[in-house]
């Protein structure tokens, strides 16, 4: 009963956020449906994608802090995202972040590997260097090319307000609809991840392919950052704190914990971003806002664990 209630709370005031994001200050038809809405459409798919990962990262990895900013996944998607906007591919920038996430994830599995199997304990500091360097990267490029300084820290800090061309705008959709779908065969993947989660030596004694399972995974995560970064840029921290709420709540299995951290995010996401457009006299970057909720609830975790 708790439960349910909970995620009641969620969707009413998802939908309520929904409604105050696209009529605040009664804005025009034109605003409304051309800047807002699209706004709105970003940081719903956004929220979703990132909760949702991170609660498929800390069961399958096996660690409470795993999430796609932490492991540098999304560095490494800004990276590419930014280094094709740089080439003037700017329809292509979903591409080059699938690239980035997917070479990152790739970094961050070999680097996790002891004694040629995978050590979750070690998956942290191999993100985190992995994703300084990335970062390196991105800011080497800001230096270089100075006249797309804007888009690149548009990108570093987060940023939902992007202005979508016709043509941009038909592209997001499309690749929207796909990461609903890809997000829906995850949820597939639930019951897989709970019996993962309790033990690899289970996990295949029932049948499960570990290894080919998490690769699958990987791949289709870094496919829906890529995706996500591209347009709204690093957003640190929903992906940890979402699924660790969502526990804390009562929700037990990956069944109830995916769609409800997805729906949780949702809403998470589109609170930070009115408050980041609201909050004073100047818009600021959501990644500012997440982190300052973030932050403190990542020491909590780390005093706790």
């Amino acid at each position: 009963m708790k439960r349910s209630l909970f995620l009641a709370l969620i969707v009413l005031a998802g939908f309520g956020l929904g409604i105050l994001y696209l009529c605040w200050d009664s804005p025009g038809a034109y605003i409304m449906w051309h800047i807002r809405l699209p706004r709105l459409l970003l940081t719903v798919i956004t929220g979703m994608s990132l909760a949702a990962i991170g609660s498929v990262y800390q069961l399958m990895l096996g660690n409470p802090l795993a999430e796609p900013y932490i492991l540098g996944v999304s560095s490494g998607s800004a990276f590419g995202s930014i280094l094709f906007a740089s080439l003037g591919l700017i329809l292509l920038m979903p591409l080059g972040g699938f690239i980035g996430a997917i070479i990152t994830t790739l970094l961050v599995w070999q680097l996790a590997q002891k004694r040629g199997s995978f050590d979750p304990q070690r998956l942290i500091i191999a993100g985190v260097i992995v994703g300084m360097f990335f970062s390196s990267a991105i800011s080497l490029m800001m230096y270089l090319n100075r006249q797309d300084t804007v888009l690149i820290l548009s990108t570093l800090m987060g940023n939902l307000g992007r202005i979508f061309s016709y043509v941009e705008y038909r592209v997001f959709l499309s690749l929207a609809g796909l990461v609903l779908l890809l997000l829906l065969w995850m949820f597939g993947k639930s019951r897989a991840l709970d019996i993962l989660g309790s033990s690899e030596l289970y996990a295949a004694s029932v049948g499960i392919e570990v290894q080919r399972l998490r690769k699958q995974l990987f791949f289709v995560s870094s496919l829906i950052v890529g995706i996500v970064v591209s347009y709204a840029g690093i957003i640190g921290f929903v992906g940890l704190i979402t699924p660790h709420i969502m526990r804390l709540v009562g929700f037990k299995n990956q069944k109830q914990i995916f769609p409800a951290s997805a729906l949780f995010g949702c809403s998470f996401l589109l609170a930070a971003d009115f408050l980041a457009k609201n909050i004073s006299g100047i818009e600021l970057p959501v990644g500012v806002i997440t982190a300052a909720i973030g932050c403190p609830f990542f020491i909590y975790l780390l005093l706790k664990k």
